[in-house]
Order: C-alpha cells, then sequence, then structure tokens
C-alpha cells in the first residue's frame, strides 16, 4: 500500500472500532460486579449508582460515534490527523471512565457474603444518619452513602458532589472507605461523613478562620499550623459530638505507630501531629465529660511519647500548641459559625447524649432489647456505636462479648434495611 492516506485511515478505522466496541462493553453494569453484590445494595442506592454510571458511558459512547462520523467523512491527510489527535484523547478518556466503573465494582464487590452485605448497609445508615443529624435542620440533604471494605489503617472518603475521573459528572453517592481492622468499631465512618459535611456547609473554611483569629497571641507558627488542620479538626470534632469517648480511642489505636509517625510532622498534611491531635481527642472529653478514662489515655500517651524524642523542629510546636488545647476546642465545639446557621456544632449534636454516664444508663435501662429490638437499634444506632465503643475501650474483660454484640446489632440494621 503505497497511498499514505489510505494506510492512515486503515489504522484509524480499527483503533476507532476496537475504542467503540470497550465503549459499549462497559454498559452491561453486570459484568462489573455480581448480581449478588448489587443485590446486597439498597434500592435507592443501587439505583443512583447505575444511573450515574450508565450515564457515563452513555456519553462515552455518544463521543465514540462522533468518532465514527468524523472518520467518515474525512478526505485529507489533515482531517486524518486532527482525527487522530481525537481518537487518542477519547483514549485516555476511556481510560478514566474504566477507572471510574472500577471503583464503584470493587467497592459494591466487598458485600462478599450476607453477613458482610448486612454489615455494609449499617455503615451506609450510619454515617448517612449522622449527616442527617446535622445538615436536615439547616435544610440540606444528606448524601446517599456507599460505605466499601478496604485494607490499611485509615479510612477515606471520596466525597459527593466532587468530580469523578471521567471529568465529566459529578460523584452522586459519598464512598467511605472502612478498614478491614475497624469493621467492627467503626467510628471512621462518622470521622468521613463529617468531611462530607464541612464540605457541604463550607465548615473548613470558617473554621480555618475562626482558629487562626483565637490562637493569634500564641507563639509564631501555632496559628498558622492549627488553622491549616482545620478540615481534620472539623471530623474529628464531628466524630466525637456523635460517638464520644469511642472515637478518641479508635483514633489513638490508629495512630500509635511509634514515635516517627507520632510525631511525624508533613508541611502542608492536612492532618495535625498525631501527637496533639490525640490530645485534642483528650480536651474534647474533659470539657464534655470532666474526668474520666480518657486522662488515663492521656497519661500512657505521654509516658510513651515524651517530647524530649520529638525532632528538634517539631517539639516546639509541640510544646507551644499544649496551652492552646482548651481554646481550639473551645472554637472548634461552641463557637457560633455561619456553616451552622449561626449556631455552634454542639447545639445541633450534643456530645452530653454520648456521655458515659448517659450511655450506660441507656444500657442499663433497655438491657439486652437494646441489641435486639429493632425499634432501638434503628432509633439509637449512633448512641449504639459509641456504646460499644466506650465498652471496648474500658471493659477489655469483656471484649468478646462486646464485639459479638456489635456484630449482631449491625446485622440486625443491616438485615433490616434489606427486607425493607
Amino acid at each position: 500500500m503505497n497511498d499514505p492516506i489510505i494506510a492512515l485511515k486503515t489504522q484509524l478505522d480499527r483503533q476507532i472500532t476496537h475504542w467503540t466496541a470497550a465503549a459499549t462493553r462497559l454498559q452491561n453494569l453486570d459484568d462489573l460486579a455480581s448480581t449478588t453484590a448489587w443485590n446486597s445494595l439498597e434500592h435507592y442506592l443501587g439505583l443512583s449508582i447505575r444511573q450515574y454510571l450508565m450515564r457515563v458511558v452513555e456519553q462515552l459512547k455518544h463521543e465514540a460515534a462522533t468518532l465514527q462520523v468524523a472518520f467518515y467523512s474525512a478526505s485529507s491527510a489533515t482531517d486524518l490527523l486532527s482525527l487522530r489527535r481525537r481518537l487518542l484523547a477519547y483514549r485516555n478518556r476511556y481510560l478514566r471512565v474504566e477507572t471510574t466503573l472500577d471503583f464503584y465494582a470493587d467497592a459494591i464487590n466487598t458485600r462478599t457474603s450476607t453477613t458482610m452485605a448486612e454489615i455494609m448497609r449499617a455503615c451506609d445508615t450510619l454515617a448517612h444518619r449522622s449527616m442527617a443529624q446535622l445538615l436536615d435542620p439547616l435544610g440540606k440533604t444528606p448524601p446517599v452513602v456507599l460505605a466499601y471494605l478496604d485494607k490499611g489503617l485509615g479510612a477515606s472518603i471520596l466525597k459527593a458532589g466532587l468530580r469523578l475521573w471521567d471529568g465529566t459528572s459529578l460523584n452522586p453517592v459519598a464512598a467511605i472507605k472502612i478498614t478491614r481492622h475497624n469493621l467492627l468499631r467503626p467510628t471512621a465512618l462518622i470521622h468521613e461523613a463529617g468531611h462530607q459535611v464541612a464540605h457541604i456547609v463550607g465548615w473548613n473554611e470558617e473554621l480555618a478562620a475562626a482558629l487562626a483569629t483565637s490562637l493569634a497571641n500564641t507563639p509564631a507558627g501555632v496559628a498558622e499550623a492549627w488553622s491549616s488542620w482545620a478540615s481534620e479538626i472539623a471530623a474529628d470534632a464531628f466524630a466525637f459530638a456523635h460517638t464520644g469517648y469511642a472515637s478518641v480511642a479508635a483514633l489513638h489505636d490508629v495512630v500509635d505507630g511509634g514515635p516517627a509517625v507520632v510525631f511525624r510532622h508533613l508541611p502542608g498534611d492536612p492532618h495535625p501531629i498525631s501527637y496533639l491531635r490525640v490530645l485534642l481527642g483528650v480536651e474534647m472529653c474533659r470539657q464534655c465529660y470532666g474526668a474520666g478514662p480518657w486522662d488515663g489515655l492521656a497519661l500512657s500517651w505521654k509516658q510513651l511519647y515524651p517530647l524530649e524524642r520529638a525532632p528538634a523542629a517539631t517539639e516546639s510546636l509541640l510544646r507551644a500548641s499544649l496551652p492552646a488545647l482548651s481554646e481550639i476546642v473551645e472554637v472548634t465545639l461552641r463557637q457560633p459559625m455561619r456553616a451552622f446557621g449561626g449556631r455552634p456544632l454542639v447545639t445541633l449534636i450534643n456530645p452530653e447524649r454520648v456521655k458515659p454516664q448517659m450511655l450506660l444508663a441507656l444500657e442499663q435501662q433497655l438491657g439486652a432489647a437494646l441489641y435486639s429490638s429493632m425499634h432501638w437499634i434503628w432509633t439509637e444506632a449512633l448512641r449504639l456505636l459509641a456504646l460499644t465503643g466506650l465498652r471496648m475501650a474500658t471493659q477489655p474483660e469483656r471484649k468478646l462479648e462486646t464485639l459479638k454484640q456489635q456484630e449482631e446489632w449491625m446485622r440486625r440494621l443491616g438485615g433490616a434495611l434489606q427486607a425493607a
């Protein structure tokens, strides 16, 4: 073949046909996740994800069709070279769509059994309920939640409303990763839900400004550091308000990774230095509940990690921050915020409801019904999470019993949702 235009057109014909067929195959969503996994989702959640993914695939197929039309009308070398550039861009677009679909496929397929599906549906509900308690009074709609299981130490969230890999559409659900080791202690779900809430109401920016102002008279670098950590402080406060000491103990166990981890300070990292982050949680407990088991946690923490072991460049920031913890908690929990309609966080989510004495009184009052009655499980799901987390943190002699109860009530909650 000596005609360069025909030669180029032949190559383009094959490639366009290939990528068009590949895009068409993506429309069969049952090839991505098993039917059992799709059916494990609550109806409204599965429908939201399916509709979103089908829109993404249909857009991709439409773009392939325009390539086909352009191919048949191309007649010159200039036309074909332009078409080739479009084809290469389309191929990259296909791969981004594929990444989006694979993310959801992997997330849905973690619901591998009846037990796992029930627990994950309970996680969906816990996270959604925590957001609704703050967003409903503000007249804002909490997004649908898809919880999924993955490896690692820490949870994470792919927020609803953000643009995904395909680059053309917005994520329809809040996709929250819960780690395997914390599956039956999922207070991190509520932390990640806090990130979603803060994004919706604009809390992060307002909290950052409030911290910078309130800490203006602290030593150099303190206000700047804490202001830069506002997004994680907000999420920690949200989790604390919903689950109390359980969230602090779980956070401690995740970040307790030795001096290199606990004292690590990375410029630009939105997470507070772990040494300070744990003590900030303890200060939240002290201000809301007085003395308690968190005092022992703080004592152990400081004994394990004396400040003398911190890197010299970080030690001064740590020491200067400790006296400011009380003010940081006051601002975070009790300062009225425009994001909350001029109210403080504790007005919308009262941490007194998960005070240890209140949780233990709830358990004593309701007895076994608290863990077996669907009325009480549905009504008190978040306080149940706080209660079982409290017991795991303070009653190690009952840890196996507590874990069993945690799994049983979460399965009941998830099973009832599927039946409904």
